[in-house]
């Protein structure tokens, strides 16, 4: 695609009119409870960027993986969370209204602190020329057992 700068006027009411026309609306309602320590509720997604949030309940934590072609923005709505590192290092420990962001590649993982549920909003950047992939640094959680994305590894599970 050419720069918008280099567009002849047509080209560039096309260009706009293109983009104007996938402009969309959401709201976000916390999804009925399925059974399983943690649900997706699907905001917005587009060619280079995912919201949605996760409500993450007790058992609903994650492990250690990193990301290869996306940075994410995480914000507490609800709850308390606290991020870790490669050896449990604490990267952060949030609560409503605080975020963290995570580029891509650094390893992380996260479990719910406090009472009650963990409502998370997931904002993912991603190059629309490359897939992204979630690697496992170390073995998934039981979980995780239905989706295959969540059980990817550089080398065998330990």
């Amino acid at each position: 695609m050419k720069h918008p700068s280099k567009m002849t006027p047509d080209e560039k009411e096309a260009f706009h009119q293109e983009a104007e026309s996938r402009v969309k609306t959401f709201s976000y309602k916390n999804p009925p409870p399925s059974g399983k320590p943690k649900d997706i509720a699907w905001l917005a997604q587009s060619g280079m960027i995912k919201c949605l949030v996760q409500v993450v309940r007790d058992g609903g934590e994650n492990n250690l993986h990193y990301h290869t072609n996306s940075e994410t923005i995480w914000m507490v709505l609800r709850g308390g969370v606290r991020f870790y590192g490669v050896d449990d290092v604490v990267l952060g420990e949030l609560g409503p209204e605080e975020g963290i962001l995570m580029p891509g590649g650094a390893r992380y993982w996260f479990e719910k602190i406090g009472e009650g549920d963990l409502e998370l909003i997931q904002m993912i950047g991603c190059a629309p020329t490359e897939p992204d992939e979630r690697i496992n640094v170390e073995k998934h959680k039981d979980w995780m057992n239905d989706d295959k994305f969540l059980q990817v590894y550089e080398k065998a599970a330990t």
